[in-house]
C-alpha cells in the first residue's frame, strides 16, 4: 500500500465535536509570570559538569518552583566510564524509534512513513514502504517500533502511526505486522486500535511508545494530549477521550484483562501531557517519561487507576510565559514524578540498562534529551530516587530521540531531525 501524506491535521479525542472542545478549555485569562530561560533552542550542560554538583543551575522557569521531597530534581553530577562512540548510520531521515532483530540487523522508523532496515555495520539494505497510509507533519508520522516477544518464530511487530481517516481527520493508530526481513516487506497489516478521529490545525504532543508486558505480552501505549498554546486545556482528567492517557490492550488490540475501570475500558491511568519515553525496569515495573511546556518534564513510575497530575499541578509554565492553571506543584490524590526537570529537558526514548559491558551503569536509566543535546545516565538508589544524573554526547550537540539496550550490552542511541544518526556507545 503506497503512504499518503496529507496536509491536514488531526487531534485524539473520543466521541467529541470541536464546540465541546472548546468549550472544556478554560476560560480563565493566562497569568503573565516572569519567563526564565527558554530552552527550546538547546541548552547544552557541558560547561556545567563539575564532580558533586548539578549539572543545571539555572533558575527555575517557574518563580518558586521546589521539589517535594529531597531528590527530586537536581541530582548531583558523577562521571563514571569512558565511552567510544560509533555512527553505525547516518543520514536518517527524522528516525523515531529502533529495535534488533534477532540477525542483529537493525529496523527504523522515520516519521515521513518509511521503515529502514539497517545490517549490524549500519548500512541500508532495504527501506519498506508499503505502510498503511500515514499523516506526517510536525511531531507525528510514522512512531514507535517494537518486536513482539516472539518475533523469532511468528515476525510479528507492532508500531504507531497517525493514521487519516478522512481529508480532515486522522487518528493515532496501533498496529501488527508480520515482517519478511530478508525481502524488507511487511504482510498482514492490521490497525488493531485507534482513537476516533478529530480534526485540529496544529499536530503536537502527541506522545507514542509502546511498552510489551513481559508477563502476558500486552501492550502499553501512551498518548499525549495535543493540547496547544494558552490556556491549556483539561482533556487528560476526563475519562471519556484518550488524550493524555495510558492505554493497556492485548496483541489483538481489545482492552487488557484487569484494567482499572476509569471511564473507557482501555485506559490504565490519566493525566499526562507529551509521553516520550516508556519502558519496564529490570524489577518489572513499568516507567515513563514525559515533556512538560516550559519546565516540569517528568520521570514517573506507571500503576494502575493513578492521576499523574497534567495540568492541574506542573513543575513549569506555559510557553508565553504564562502560569498554567493555579501555578501548583502538587496537588492531593495527584502522584508525583521520581524525578523532574526545570527548565526543561523535553526528554524523549527511555531504557534501563541491563547489560554487563558497563558494569558502572548498573540500576541506571537513560533519558534523550531533545532540547538539552545529551543522553542523560540516572543512576537509581534502592529507594528509586536518582542519586546522581550524567550527560553523556553533549560534545555532539545533537537531540537525542530514542535509546536502547541490546543484548550485546552496547548502548544504541538515535540522534534526532533530516539528517539524523545510529550511534553505538561501547566502553573506550
Amino acid at each position: 500500500m503506497k503512504r499518503l501524506l496529507l496536509n491536514t491535521c488531526c487531534l485524539l479525542a473520543l466521541a467529541l465535536t470541536p464546540e465541546s472542545l472548546m468549550a472544556q478549555t478554560p476560560a480563565a485569562k493566562p497569568t503573565p509570570v516572569k519567563p526564565g530561560i527558554d530552552c527550546a533552542a538547546g541548552c547544552n550542560f557541558q560547561k556545567q559538569m563539575v564532580e558533586g554538583q548539578p549539572i543545571d543551575t539555572r533558575p527555575t522557569q517557574l518563580p518558586g518552583d521546589h521539589p517535594i521531597f529531597p531528590g527530586q530534581t537536581r541530582a548531583p553530577y558523577h562521571k563514571t566510564a569512558d565511552i567510544k562512540v560509533t555512527t553505525l548510520a547516518s543520514d536518517l531521515d527524522n528516525p523515531w524509534a529502533v529495535a534488533q532483530l534477532p540477525s542483529g540487523r537493525f529496523l527504523v522508523t522515520e516519521k515521513p512513513g518509511r521503515m529502514r532496515l539497517l545490517n549490524k555495520d549500519g548500512s541500508s539494505y532495504d527501506t519498506i514502504t508499503d505502510l498503511p497510509p500515514i499523516f506526517y507533519r510536525g511531531q507525528v508520522g510514522l512512531l514507535d517500533v517494537v518486536l513482539d516477544p516472539k518475533y523469532a518464530s511468528n515476525h510479528r511487530i507492532f508500531f504507531t502511526y497517525m493514521r487519516p481517516t478522512d481529508a480532515g481527520n486522522c487518528a493515532m493508530a496501533v498496529a501488527s505486522a508480520t515482517l519478511n526481513d530478508s525481502k524488507g516487506q511487511l504482510s498482514d497489516v492490521k490497525t488493531i486500535f485507534q482513537t476516533a478521529p478529530y480534526a485540529n490545525n496544529t499536530a503536537v504532543n502527541a506522545g507514542s511508545r509502546i511498552a510489551i508486558d513481559p508477563k502476558d505480552g500486552s501492550l502499553f501505549v501512551i498518548i499525549g494530549d495535543r493540547s496547544n498554546g494558552d490556556p491549556v486545556w483539561n482533556m487528560a482528567q476526563q475519562t471519556d477521550n484518550y488524550l493524555g492517557k495510558l492505554i493497556h490492550i492485548t496483541a489483538d488490540g481489545k482492552p487488557a484483562p484487569g484494567n482499572p475501570k476509569m471511564g473507557l475500558p482501555e485506559i490504565y491511568n490519566i493525566g499526562h501531557r507529551s509521553e516520550q519515553g516508556l519502558a519496564f525496569a529490570p524489577d518489572g515495573r513499568l516507567w515513563e517519561d514525559e515533556n512538560g511546556p516550559r519546565g516540569g518534564d517528568k520521570l514517573l513510575i506507571m500503576q494502575p487507576d493513578k492521576n499523574y497530575g497534567w495540568p492541574v499541578y506542573v513543575h513549569g509554565i506555559n510557553y508565553p510565559g504564562t502560569l498554567i492553571g493555579d501555578g501548583i506543584v502538587e496537588k492531593t490524590g495527584m502522584e508525583q514524578p521520581l524525578y523532574y526537570w526545570d527548565p526543561a529537558i523535553a526528554p524523549a526514548g527511555l531504557a534501563f540498562y541491563k547489560g554487563k559491558l558497563f558494569p558502572q551503569w548498573q540500576h541506571s536509566v537513560f533519558v534523550g534529551a531533545l532540547a538539552a543535546h545529551a543522553l542523560l545516565r540516572l543512576e537509581l538508589g534502592k529507594d528509586d530516587k536518582v542519586k546522581n544524573e550524567e550527560p553523556l554526547l553533549t560534545d555532539l550537540d545533537q537531540r537525542i530521540r530514542d535509546v536502547r539496550v541490546f543484548g550485546d550490552g552496547a548502548v544504541y542511541v538515535l540522534t534526532d531531525g533530516a539528517h539524523a544518526k545510529l550511534l553505538k556507545l561501547t566502553p573506550k
